[in-house]
């Protein structure tokens, strides 16, 4: 019998996610040069193995969720090379978290410069855990080309829950923070022509480096971080790309997420292909004619009260509730919810600021001609989504600040998503 772990609460909820979107993420390097493919295998291959999660699926086994780790010979599912001249203005296909293993790396060769694609499963780990196993990859590459016997030390199975976050917490802050916390409210939708599913498209806006200063210089004047603006922004854009007079004077919502890492560094997950993200909602009410200046005090005002006290704790709590019901209550919980979203018609839009991606942390790669390559960019590719789902993220490279969107086309039209990049892009300063 193949060795298998439990599979933790956040695990199984973003693995059950695929009933609404498609939680395959890319995090993608473009490189000056070119890659040794070679070298490139071996290190994929290497880091498969010296994780026991990344060489497990994810399976439920007796009524329980389980990563179960599967024979060497389907690791080599983990890295393709794409021929070159393939488009990539569509994202790389989806990763499936129950065959694994829970990494696949695509090379694009290119004349101008080679791009590597890491993609991963929002099952298996969040934003940050896909860029921890980026790290892992560049850093074992970099071993090999200097010795090609170079393996990365093994890892034990580790603790992926968030236990560790709940043992911070008394049981009375446990139970306040469960009666606080609001129940999400799906209010409105990004516009959507029709339901069902289509043809899996990227759109992205990147902002010239002054832009971030600007930003930045706004959010000095407010009181505001460079987070809350964009979440301004975003909440704008929306209001003009549905351009309903519902809308105005009428509260509505949106989702966003925090990385449990940043609140209690040091419990665990640094550097680790795990999940401790959470998503909490920020509701506004705004009139027609409003404009960022005018709620970016509210937003700033939602985001410091939620990063008080004990943030993702009532998540956590409300998670681990349905989890003690077994599988059938997080089937029934997700089959409810599915059911809302089809009845209603609304889903409340998400927003993710995915923050810097620093390329020292990835580098020195060599390249296959011996010379040290340089990143010319850093985008993370996020979850496919079709209706009623709609996400966008942010992340910033070197000054230059992206927003990104994934959707499919057909149900969502691609003039409508391009017109709301360009409403973001002329809300924010």
């Amino acid at each position: 019998m193949s060795p298998r772990y439990p599979a933790p609460a956040f695990d199984v909820f973003n693995v059950y996610f695929e009933r609404i979107y498609d939680p395959t993420m890319h995090a993608v390097f473009t490189f000056d040069g070119g890659i040794d493919a070679g070298a490139l295998r071996k290190a994929t291959m290497r880091t498969v193995a010296s994780d026991p999660y990344t060489r497990s699926r994810y399976a439920e086994v007796d009524g329980r969720p389980v990563w179960e780790e599967i024979a060497e010979e389907e690791w080599a599912r983990a890295f393709v090379v794409l021929p070159a001249g393939e488009d990539t203005g569509m994202p790389p296909p989806p990763l499936d978290a129950r065959a694994g293993p829970q990494l696949r790396v695509g090379l694009y060769p290119r004349a101008g410069g080679d791009i590597v694609a890491v993609t991963c499963h929002h099952g298996f780990c969040d934003v940050s855990g896909t860029m921890a196993l980026a790290r892992d990859i560049f850093a074992t590459y970099r071993g090999i080309v200097a010795d090609p016997g170079y393996r990365p030390p093994p890892r034990e199975p580790y603790d992926r829950s968030t236990d560790r976050i709940l043992a911070l917490s008394s049981d009375e802050e446990q139970r306040r923070a469960l009666a606080e916390e609001e129940p999400f409210i799906d209010r409105w939708r990004f516009p959507a022509d029709r339901t069902g599913r289509g043809t899996p498209r990227i759109a992205s806006r990147t902002l010239a480096p002054d832009r971030l200063g600007r930003m930045k210089a706004f959010g000095r004047e407010h009181g505001a971080t460079v987070n809350d603006v964009l979440i301004g922004a975003f909440f704008l854009a929306l209001l003009d790309t549905r351009d309903d007079p519902a809308d105005r004077g009428a509260p509505r919502s949106i989702l966003t997420s925090a990385d449990l890492r940043r609140r209690y560094p040091g419990c665990h997950g640094e550097g680790l292909p795990v999940n401790l993200s959470v998503a909490y909602d920020v509701t506004l009410t705004v009139e027609e004619g409003a404009g960022l200046e005018d709620i970016i005090g509210r937003v700033t005002a939602i985001t410091a009260h939620k990063k008080a006290g004990n943030p993702g704790l009532a998540a956590i709590l409300f998670y681990e509730g349905i989890m003690a019901g077994g599988m059938p209550a997080v089937r029934a919980f997700f089959d409810e919810m599915a059911g809302r979203y089809t009845s209603s018609g609304n889903k409340n839009p998400v927003f993710s600021n995915l923050g810097i991606f620093d390329p020292g942390d990835y580098l020195s790669v060599p390249g296959k001609d011996g010379r040290a390559l340089d990143l010319l960019d850093i985008q993370y590719l996020p979850c496919v989504c079709w209706p009623y789902g709609f996400l966008m993220a942010a992340s910033t490279f070197c000054g230059r600040l992206t927003v990104t969107t994934a959707y499919e086309e057909g149900p969502y039209s691609t003039a409508t998503v391009e017109r709301f990049l360009g409403c973001v892009d002329g809300y924010l300063p």
